[in-house]
């Protein structure tokens, strides 16, 4: 029981929470929310720069020979999500208003998770070599195609975003250029990272905190809760919800019917129906004024919530029908 509740209620998830309340209460404004805005840009270079070292090539390489996989898992994150988000469009706006329908659009262009995909999809016995490259392929596709994507989809008015082409120049020097400037240290300092996996996720989680510290500042400065009520709220989490089950049933049904093994059924899944907080946080930041960032980020950070509970019950629940499986096919 204690484990299933760890998986439902992470400290990094009770650290969110501390983080927007902390936002609420005590806003960072003036000389110090500048200093916070510069620090936070390092902070996301860091961030992808320690993505682009823990990155293995040859775990990409072993993997990228399974590109039907691959494919399905691309369309469904960058296809069938946004799709999802623009059929919905009309639905979100009446319940939730226009700032957090554009959230959830945003939400929608976002790559797949990296760890949670690999974790959820070893505990339920799935292919991890194949989920291994296929969230990797999203994560670093997402860095192009979710700039581009929000900048067609997500109609934030005119002062919401910025430019197409500073947007792509931000989003290159702060999140590429690290990236892959990770990758080409990869050599030299691959080992010291993988001995220091608990420095790295301080620096990996202390990164997205602060971003979320001050996104949220900013929007409190403007007013975010004077905006966002408990009935507000409570629309935006079934809304949520809502998305990844539809999410769920089409990446199920996909896997399916397309023939695929169980075990790259089960990857697909975990891949294709996922959201990304670690890559979203700093993506808005990048492409969104600090006054509009924090609703931005409300919906995603709601959906990562609900995608970890309702996955770690559906990777549990796969890997006792595994497990039985397993004791009713006899060894060869």
């Amino acid at each position: 029981m204690k484990g299933n509740l760890a998986l439902l209620f992470d400290r990094f998830t009770i650290a969110l929470l501390g983080t927007v309340i902390l936002a609420s209460l005590l806003p960072c404004r003036g000389e110090a929310a500048h200093i916070l805005a510069i620090a936070t840009i390092l902070a996301i270079a860091l961030l992808f720069f320690l993505h682009g070292a823990k990155l293995s090539r040859e775990a990409v390489i072993a993997g990228i020979t399974h590109w039907r996989l691959h494919l399905l898992v691309l369309a469904c994150t960058f296809v069938l999500f946004p799709l999802i988000g623009l059929a919905a469009r009309p639905l979100t706006v009446a319940l939730v208003g226009v700032p957090l329908a554009m959230g959830l659009m945003f939400l929608c262009t976002l790559p797949s998770t990296v760890q949670s995909s690999i974790a959820f999809t070893s505990i339920a016995r799935g292919n991890v070599p194949a989920a291994v490259c296929a969230a990797s392929a999203s994560s670093l596709i997402g860095i192009f195609l979710t700039p581009l994507l929000a900048g067609l989809l997500v109609h934030a008015g005119a002062d919401a975003t910025a430019a197409p082409g500073n947007a792509i120049r931000d989003i290159t020097l702060q999140l590429f250029v690290p990236f892959v400037a990770g990758q080409i240290a990869r050599p030299w300092i691959g080992g010291f990272i993988a001995r220091h996996r608990t420095l790295t996720g301080i620096v990996d989680r202390g990164s997205i905190l602060l971003v979320v510290y001050t996104a949220f500042s900013a929007a409190v400065v403007e007013g975010l809760w004077r905006q966002v009520n408990a009935t507000t709220l409570l629309a935006l989490l079934l809304l949520c919800g809502a998305l990844l089950a539809v999410a769920l049933f089409a990446t199920h049904e996909l896997g399916l019917r397309l023939g695929f093994s169980r075990e790259d059924q089960i990857t697909i899944l975990f891949c294709g129906s996922k959201k990304s907080l670690a890559s979203g946080v700093p993506m808005a930041n990048v492409l969104f004024t600090p006054a509009t960032v924090g609703m931005i980020v409300l919906p995603l950070m709601l959906f990562h919530q609900v995608q970890l509970m309702v996955c770690a019950v559906l990777a549990q629940r796969y890997a006792r029908a595994g497990a039985q499986h397993d004791r009713e096919v006899p060894a060869d």
